[in-house]
């Protein structure tokens, strides 16, 4: 069973409801009692996390109609009805109607257990099957949001996939324009937090006095200017996530004020001493190199490791070239579309321009320069290309990773059928795999 499952009872005698839950806790059976069906509606939502088990006869509505609500809102939802002797005819048509089990009162403690492990497994497996759906529609998804088909992208893709919809918080790492709050809003959009804000908050963009206003908030009149109570970003972003962008500028006393907000989930706006509890997920992105814990100089090391649960590293493009024609190609027709025009070809000379050039700028500036091409511009401006251009042996080197990659792709990253399609000695093409640092990516297949 889901340690993290639990159960709603759903009952108005407070002895009957106490016992049950008395029951369960013996049996390390989280659980939580309400006293009406409009009560356990306010609890329940699609993807709830448990399963209910409510009395038939209630105050206001009843246990028959609260079984309808709650299937009509997830009718993948175990519910289990508690019946008097004169309900077992009830319980049964219930049955017919979605109901997971029923218990005729008085009913012993081990016949509760017993029924509740097995709608709380029955609850785990429908909730993993439901991720793993949403996992691969999230795959596919993905693949029109985040292009490339490197190494670099598809693990990217395979780490957000399995991460996206877990609380865990996120550190994104990646030189300026990479696309770290795209990689963000990914997160967000394949999560169960979808439906709710996605606040973002650029910490080196604000200047430090307004900082604490603008993400704890502020009462009225706390300070000149003042004249009305504001909700700050930490609070607006509550159910859903809190994006915290250039993290490594944030001073370390709002780090320290920002770190207990992590750990507590509660905040004071500014002039209160009432705390406010928050729901959020926190993802926060840097340009610093923060994988290998070069952190300090940076962030607190409580701060770091707090918002360092799971590392996500986006490549810069010089890194991956092989995804450069694809990129260009996806910009081409989005700039031609927003502009009114032709989509113009991307001759040889273009792409060989495109694989020679640096790219300080990484995929923004990829994104600049396709929208030129769109306009019929220059790619580069004046000068600008051969500044950044790559000298003959890097040039090549880019080519022939891509050439690389391109085969072991279409081959499934078996190096003897890759060998033949490149019409290259096996004995060669292993020697470049591990040069370009393609192994984790490409193995071959075992023989045994």
């Amino acid at each position: 069973m889901n340690a993290a499952l639990s159960v709603l009872i759903v009952e108005d005698d407070p002895h009957v409801l106490l016992g049950c839950q008395q029951a369960l806790g013996l049996e390390d059976i989280p659980s939580e009692g309400v006293a009406s069906a409009e009560l356990a509606l306010e609890r329940v939502g699609a993807d709830f996390q448990g399963v209910v088990v409510s009395d038939i006869r209630l105050p206001g509505m009843d246990g028959l109609q609260l079984l309808a609500r709650l299937k009509a809102i997830d009718a993948n939802l175990p519910v289990v009805l508690i019946t008097g002797h004169g309900d077992v005819p009830l319980a049964v048509n219930a049955m017919r109607q979605g109901a997971y089990d029923f218990m005729e009162k008085p009913f012993s403690p081990e016949r509760l257990v017993e029924v509740v492990r097995r709608a709380l497994e029955q609850r785990a497996l429908a909730l993993e099957v439901l991720s793993l759906r949403r996992r691969l529609a999230g795959r596919e998804a993905l693949d029109q949001r985040l292009i490339g088909g490197s190494a670099a992208m598809r693990s990217l893709r395979e780490t957000i996939s399995n991460v996206a919809d877990t609380p865990a918080n996120v550190l994104i790492v990646g030189e300026t324009g990479t696309g770290k709050e795209l990689v963000a809003r990914c997160l967000h959009d394949f999560s169960r937090r979808a439906s709710q804000p996605f606040v973002a908050l650029n910490c080196a963009a604000l200047p430090e006095p307004m900082f604490e206003s603008e993400i704890f908030g502020h009462e009225a009149h706390v300070f000149g200017g003042a004249n009305a109570q504001r909700i700050g970003k930490v609070e607006h972003a509550d159910g859903g996530t809190l994006f915290l962008d250039e993290v490594e500028s944030m001073s370390d006393p709002l780090q320290v004020k920002m770190l207990r907000v992590l750990q507590e989930r509660t905040l004071e706006r500014l002039g209160s001493n009432q705390p406010v509890d928050v729901d959020i997920r926190v993802l926060a992105a840097t340009k610093a190199d923060l994988v290998h814990g070069n952190y300090e100089g940076y962030l607190r090391s409580d701060f770091y490791y707090r918002l360092n649960v799971v590392t996500l590293v986006i490549a810069p493009l010089r890194e991956r070239r092989e995804d450069i024609p694809e990129l260009f190609d996806h910009f081409v027709r989005q700039a031609a579309l927003r502009f009114d025009r032709e989509v113009p070809p991307a001759t040889p000379a273009t792409l060989s321009a495109l694989a020679a050039h640096s790219w300080p700028g990484n995929v923004r500036e990829l994104r600049n320069v396709a929208e030129r091409h769109a306009l019929g511009l220059p790619l580069f401006k004046h000068g600008h290309a051969q500044a950044s251009r790559l000298n003959f042996a890097e040039a090549v080197e880019a080519f022939e990773r891509g050439l690389l990659e391109d085969a072991l792709n279409a081959n499934g990253g078996n190096l003897t059928q890759a060998s033949q399609v490149l019409g290259m000695a096996k004995t060669t093409l292993f020697d470049k795999v591990k040069k370009y640092r393609l192994t984790e990516a490409h193995r071959e297949p075992s023989t045994k």
